[in-house]
């Protein structure tokens, strides 16, 4: 009797609580920095969960790399310290290998082109990362990455004597570019400012928006008017924390997601207003002559033998070259 009435009494104390004390934290990790964009709708995402839920989801948003490099954010995720994350290919690819599909340099010429080709593979993409215990909520690109560098570049030699930065655990792409005579120099991209202000890299390949949140401009304030290869993004949950969700509340979560999506897929055409403001601030942007874009074309396509089959599908690549490549014949019809 006495066990029951003190089983009883901590119901009734649990039931007067807050309702707010009830919440099911998720805890999201991302590389944005507070203030930017990014946060922000991360932000408006996180509280239209908390209304949709009636206050029973909570997302707690760690920012600007306190829970790590984006790799650290994967593992933390893998362990359950976290629970989502808003990660890049980089990171992406510590899930998958087949993201990097959609990275491969100079292989997409328009974000159009990237859509449809994603559009066409996303069951698969979906599957492999199910098969990994996460889930992607939406799609959010960063946008096209830009050499941002010490000093001028415009032709691929331009690029040789400056070293680069190349993402850490990356080993593949350390090969692909020594291969190709340029030095590569792995680093977490929370290392980025430390490794531009010691000289330790003189290059990096990052969207304007990344250039100019992390002020990274200020020291590589030379951009070539090149686009090497998207930077894709996507909002990522694990399976297991998104199956303890009331599973009537998930479709709408799912649609609150979507709009974020949406909203991050804006962010993309920011790239000119972005480089304006960085122009009037110090940096110089060289343009690339159509000749010398092709020997860029020539020189990225000439690593693809290092890269595909062991960083990427081989399978994968030929079938997204097909879906680019039928979307373009659409697009050449009158």
């Amino acid at each position: 009797m006495t066990r029951m009435l003190i089983a009883l009494l901590a119901v009734a104390c649990l039931a007067a609580l807050p309702r707010a004390l009830w919440a099911r934290t998720i805890k999201l990790a991302t590389l944005a920095p507070e203030g930017t964009i990014y946060y922000d709708i991360l932000q408006d995402m996180g509280a239209r969960w908390r209304e949709l839920s009636d206050g029973e989801i909570e997302l707690r948003i760690y920012p600007g790399g306190i829970a790590g490099d984006e790799s650290d954010m994967v593992r933390k995720m893998r362990i359950g310290q976290l629970q989502a994350a808003a990660i890049t290919g980089g990171g992406l690819a510590d899930i998958t290998d087949d993201i990097r599909v959609l990275q491969m340099p100079m292989m997409y010429r328009s974000y159009e082109e990237l859509d449809y080709v994603r559009d066409k593979i996303a069951a698969r993409l979906d599957a492999d990362f199910a098969a990994k215990g996460f889930r992607i909520l939406t799609w959010g690109d960063a946008g096209w990455l830009y050499f941002f560098t010490t000093k001028p570049v415009v032709h691929p030699d331009d690029l040789k004597p400056l070293p680069i930065l190349t993402w850490v655990g990356n080993t593949t792409f350390v090969e692909a570019w020594k291969a190709l005579g340029y030095h590569p120099v792995p680093l977490a991209a929370t290392e980025i400012h430390v490794g531009l202000a010691s000289g330790m890299i003189e290059a990096i390949s990052v969207p304007p928006y990344a250039a100019l949140s992390f002020q990274w401009f200020g020291i590589a304030n030379h951009m070539t008017d090149l686009r090497f290869a998207p930077l894709v993004g996507a909002l990522v949950i694990r399976e297991s924390t998104w199956q303890k969700i009331d599973p009537g509340l998930r479709p709408k979560l799912l649609e609150a997601a979507a709009e974020t999506g949406r909203r991050l897929q804006e962010v993309r055409h920011t790239d000119t207003t972005v480089v304006t403001v960085m122009q009037q601030h110090g940096l110089t942007v060289h343009e690339v002559p159509e000749d010398v874009y092709r020997v860029w074309a020539k020189r990225t396509r000439d690593a693809y033998p290092t890269i595909v089959g062991s960083a990427v599908s081989a399978e994968l690549v030929a079938e997204a070259e097909r879906y680019r490549d039928a979307f373009r014949a659409l697009q050449a019809k009158p």
